[in-house]
């Protein structure tokens, strides 16, 4: 189990073992690398697939499972999802967010426009701004300057509690013998914890002593979950518990997802320099040189839509997306399935599988461009679903394609972009729960002159 997602993720897996395969130590777990039986699961059968099997790491981190990731599927988990749906979610709340958006953004170009000409941690850089357009679409909040270290800090906390969770753990296995903590998982987890809600419980006690920000503007998502904290509906009520779980799944889950799709998106388009160029001709003809890029240009950007999705393609943000548990013992393309079962399902080999894509380990956006409404992040394709598929969906898909799009478009609109020293992107991965770049993208901008004033 110690090279579990390196194993699976393995392309000979997916051939020798005809789209299933399952493991046994105490507990059953079943990956699927096939797209039909993938819907089978997921759509024909999804209600009994729709819980979560939560590792001892995890319970500690989310209060036993109180949060939207792994809670257990029921009326709860439908009352938080419906929460972030419209109130969050919903085209009014991320249209009424936008000029958020909007400032982050442009802190980020002023930013990287001072150091013109130098090498840069784009990787770092694309994290802070993530973070801060997250955290101030929430809150109205940012960490700029000086402060900016302790959103590096925060995912330097959330990173080593994500390592708790896939970590083997024998107390997952032998649930009697948690009590012990053999191998001090769930202390380590406990410590990185109770950093980032930390993190939450300063920003909630500076809104309830009224010195948070925007407290005089719109009420935004915390004064919302705060308030639904203080009533006595049942229905709707939430516990400060499940108010900082939640807050550390939209921060984490929208952070993640847009930053490493965008390290991997940059790192593709500088190792192939002809859809860089094809990129950057088509923001010229959409904006021009005398605007900076605006939401209302992103449809019109076709070319850099398909490049998104080229990169969550070949770079799903999470390989395996996160575990299903079967509730019952069901019979699946004549497989049986026992109940409790963990499900996995293999984007990451699917995604590259030539039985279903042409040249699949070709980085080729334009394979995307006549099929844009069709291979859409719904969940309706299953060759194609890097969010997930079902009841268990990811519920910010619709943010993280705005953000990442816009962020994209930005980067490539107003500099131009060379490797120090002649390098070669790395493209080398790191396959965990979450996808990531072994070494960060460093590069140097070259400002794109006549782009600049308006940019800037």
């Amino acid at each position: 189990m110690s090279n579990f997602y390196d194993k699976v993720t393995g392309k000979g897996w997916l051939r020798r073992h005809d789209g299933v395969a399952a493991v046994t130590l105490r507990k059953v777990y079943i990956i699927i690398s096939s797209p039909s039986i993938a819907k089978q699961i997921l759509k024909d059968h999804d209600a009994i697939f729709a819980n979560r099997d939560i590792p001892v790491a995890a319970i500690k981190g989310t209060f036993g499972g109180l949060d939207i990731v792994w809670r257990s599927n029921g009326p709860e988990l439908h009352k938080l999802r419906k929460l972030v749906v419209s109130e969050i979610m919903s085209n009014k709340s991320l249209d009424a967010c936008y000029e958020f958006r909007r400032r982050e953004i442009q802190y980020m170009v002023k930013n990287i426009h001072g150091k013109i000409g130098s090498p840069i941690n784009l990787s770092e850089q694309i994290f802070l701004t993530a973070f801060n357009v997250t955290i101030n679409m929430l809150w109205g909040g940012s960490l700029n300057g000086e402060e900016s270290n302790l959103g590096l800090e925060f995912r330097d906390q959330f990173k080593e509690f994500v390592k708790l969770m896939v970590e083997p753990n024998i107390s997952d296995m032998f649930p009697m013998l948690r009590p012990f903590d053999l191998q001090g998982i769930e202390s380590k987890a406990k410590k990185h914890i109770s950093w980032l809600y930390g993190f939450f419980e300063l920003v909630i006690e500076q809104r309830k002593l009224g010195e948070g920000p925007n407290m005089a503007d719109s009420k935004d998502f915390l004064q919302q979950l705060l308030e639904l904290n203080q009533t006595g509906d049942v229905k709707t009520s939430l516990s400060m518990k499940e108010i900082n779980a939640m807050l550390l799944n939209i921060v984490t889950g929208a952070t993640d997802t847009t930053f490493t799709t965008i390290e991997w998106a940059m790192t593709e388009l500088l190792r192939h320099p002809n859809k860089l160029q094809r990129v950057v001709e088509e923001l010229d003809a959409i904006i021009g040189d005398q605007n900076i890029v605006e939401e209302f240009h992103l449809p019109r950007l076709l070319y850099l839509e398909a490049v998104v999705k080229e990169t969550l393609r070949i770079h799903p943000p999470a390989p395996l997306l996160m575990p299903h548990m079967s509730s019952e013992t069901t019979i699946i393309a004549g497989y049986t399935i026992p109940k409790n079962s963990n499900i996995y399902f293999n984007v990451w080999a699917i995604q590259r599988d030539a039985e279903f894509w042409e040249d699949p380990l070709q980085f080729e956006p334009e394979r995307f461009l006549n099929v844009i409404e069709k291979r859409n992040y719904k969940g309706n394709s299953f060759d194609f679903f890097p969010f997930g598929s079902g009841r268990r969906i990811c519920v910010g898909i619709s943010m993280a394609e705005k953000i990442i799009m816009l962020m994209l478009a930005t980067l490539l609109h107003c500099f131009e972009w060379e490797l120090p020293n002649g390098r070669k992107p790395d493209v080398k991965e790191k396959l965990h729960l979450l996808l990531s770049k072994v070494e960060p993208l460093v590069v140097v901008p070259i400002s794109r002159s006549s782009k600049w004033r308006h940019c800037g």
